[in-house]
C-alpha cells in the first residue's frame, strides 16, 4: 500500500512539472512520458484527466486553505485581516500561474470539466472559512447568520474572478490590487459592530475587597500601638 501511495506521490511531481512548464495545455500522454511510463499505467492510478486534476487541486489547495485560516486568525485591525486574506489567495496564484490556469482554465469539450471544477471544494472550504470568522465576530444584524454565509460566498467569488483578471492582465503589483479589493468590501464590514467576547473567554471577575480603617504613619511605615490602661 505504502508502495502505492509513494509511485502516485511520484507521478504527481511529474505532473507538477508539466504543467508548471505547460499550464492548461498539460496533456496525459506528455504526463505519462515526463513519468517514464505509458498513459495506460497513469490512468490506472488516476482514472482518467478528472481524477489527476482532483489529485493535483487536493495538493496544491492544502497549504491555501491552512494559510487562509491563519490569516482568519492573526490578532490584527479588522482591515488588515481583510487585506491579510486577499493577499494569501493573491500570493499563492502569483507563486504557481500555471498551476492555477491548470485548475481554473481546463478545456471542458477535451475533459469534460468546468470552468474552476477541480478548484470549487477548495472555494468552498475558504467560504466556509470566511462565514465562520464573520459569524463568530462580526455583528450583522437580526440575520447575521445567513448573511455572514452570503459574503463569504460572494467574497470567495469576487476575489477568484478578480485573481484571474489581475493575474492574467498584471494592472499594478500584488499590494495594489489587494487594497483595491480590501476598498470595495470594506463599507459595510467597517459599519458592523464587533460581536462580544464568549463567556468562556471573558476574564474572571474579582471579589471586593473589605474597605481597611485608615491609619497614620509614624515615620516606621506602621501605626503606633494603642497606649497600655491608666497611661494617656
Amino acid at each position: 500500500m505504502a508502495d502505492r501511495a509513494d509511485r502516485r506521490s511520484e507521478l504527481l511531481d511529474a505532473a507538477d512539472r508539466v504543467v508548471r512548464r505547460d499550464g492548461p495545455r498539460a496533456s496525459m500522454n506528455t504526463i505519462a512520458a515526463e513519468a517514464g511510463i505509458t498513459k495506460p499505467i497513469l490512468y490506472r492510478h488516476f482514472g482518467d484527466k478528472n481524477g489527476l486534476y482532483r489529485a493535483l487541486a487536493e495538493r496544491h489547495t492544502a497549504g491555501l486553505l491552512a494559510s487562509v485560516r491563519a490569516a482568519l486568525a492573526l490578532p490584527l485591525e479588522r482591515r488588515d485581516r481583510v487585506e491579510a486574506v486577499i493577499d494569501t489567495y493573491l500570493a499563492a496564484i502569483e507563486a504557481r500561474p500555471q498551476v492555477y490556469r491548470f485548475l481554473t482554465h481546463p478545456d471542458p469539450a477535451a475533459d469534460g470539466l468546468t470552468p474552476a471544477g477541480p478548484l470549487a471544494p477548495a472555494l468552498r472550504r475558504i467560504a466556509d472559512e470566511l462565514t465562520r470568522s464573520m459569524r463568530e465576530e462580526v455583528d450583522l444584524g437580526p440575520d447575521s447568520a445567513v448573511v455572514a454565509e452570503a459574503w463569504g460566498q460572494a467574497m470567495t467569488g469576487m476575489v477568484l474572478a478578480a485573481g484571474d483578471w489581475w493575474l492574467e492582465t498584471r494592472p499594478f503589483p500584488r499590494e495594489r490590487m489587494v487594497q483595491t479589493l480590501a476598498d470595495l468590501l470594506w463599507g459595510r464590514l467597517a459599519a458592523a459592530g464587533q460581536r462580544p467576547v464568549p463567556a468562556a473567554h471573558a476574564p474572571e471577575p474579582t471579589e471586593p475587597t473589605e474597605p481597611t480603617e485608615p491609619t497614620e504613619p509614624d515615620g516606621s511605615g506602621t501605626a503606633p500601638a494603642d497606649p497600655p490602661p491608666g497611661r494617656p
